[in-house]
C-alpha cells in the first residue's frame, strides 16, 4: 500500500476491538520513529509515555471525558507530553546541542515569556504527533488522537512534574462495526484547490 492509500485508509476510530493487540515489534518500532521526530534547533522539549497497563489505563480513561471508551479499548495509549521545566531543558540543550543551536535559543526565545517558550515547546511535541499518525497509518495501526482529556489529572496519574500532558493518542485496531470508518462515513475534506496552492 502506498503511503497516499494509507492516509486514505486512516481515520479517527471511534470504537476499537479490545481483543486485537498490537504486534510488540510493531510497538518498538514507533517508539523508534518518534526518537526520531523532527523538532526546531533539534530541541526536543518532550515525553512520551506509551501505557498498556491495565490499571494505569483505567484511570486514564476515568479523566478522558468522551474518550474513556477509546482508552480502555484500545491496546495503547501514547501520551505526548512537553517539558516544564524551563531550567531542566535549558540544561539539557546545553550538554546536548551544538553552540549554534543554543545560541538560537538564547536569541530568540529565551527572552520571551514563560508561556511564549512552552507554546514553542508545545509545537515541537505536535510535529512530533503528525509523525505518528503517519507512521500508525503506514503500518496499518488505527488511531485516536485525543485533546480531550484532562491534561492535570493525566500528569498526576503518570506522576510528572517536570513534564505536562498536551494530548494523547490511542492506538489500536478498528472495531468492524465502527461507524466512523471510511467505508461507512467517507472521507470529508475540502476541495484541494482551496487549500493547496502552487505558485
Amino acid at each position: 500500500m502506498s503511503f497516499i492509500e494509507a492516509m486514505q485508509h486512516r481515520y479517527t476510530t471511534k470504537k476499537y476491538d479490545a481483543s486485537k493487540k498490537i504486534e510488540n515489534q510493531k510497538i518498538e518500532a514507533l517508539k523508534k520513529i518518534l526518537h526520531l521526530s523532527p523538532s526546531s534547533i533539534n530541541s526536543q522539549p518532550w515525553k512520551f509515555t506509551f501505557v498498556s497497563d491495565s490499571d494505569i489505563k483505567k484511570k486514564l480513561s476515568e479523566v478522558s471525558w468522551l474518550n474513556t471508551n477509546k482508552v480502555l479499548d484500545s491496546d495503547t495509549v501514547v501520551v505526548f507530553s512537553r517539558i516544564n521545566n524551563i531550567a531542566l531543558f535549558e540544561k539539557q540543550i546545553e550538554e546536548g546541542l551544538p553552540k549554534g543551536a543554543v545560541d538560537y535559543y538564547k536569541e530568540f526565545i529565551k527572552p520571551q515569556s514563560e508561556e511564549q517558550i512552552k507554546a514553542w515547546f508545545g509545537k515541537q511535541v505536535y510535529l512530533a504527533l503528525g509523525v505518528l499518525l503517519s507512521a500508525c497509518a503506514e503500518m496499518g495501526i488505527d488511531v485516536t488522537p485525543m485533546e480531550g482529556i484532562e491534561q492535570k489529572n493525566y500528569d498526576t496519574i503518570l506522576n510528572q512534574t517536570d513534564y505536562s500532558t498536551l494530548v494523547a493518542v490511542a492506538i489500536g485496531y478498528r472495531d468492524q462495526d465502527d461507524f466512523n470508518q471510511p467505508s461507512k462515513n467517507p472521507k470529508s475534506r475540502r476541495d484541494i484547490n482551496k487549500v493547496i496552492e502552487t505558485i
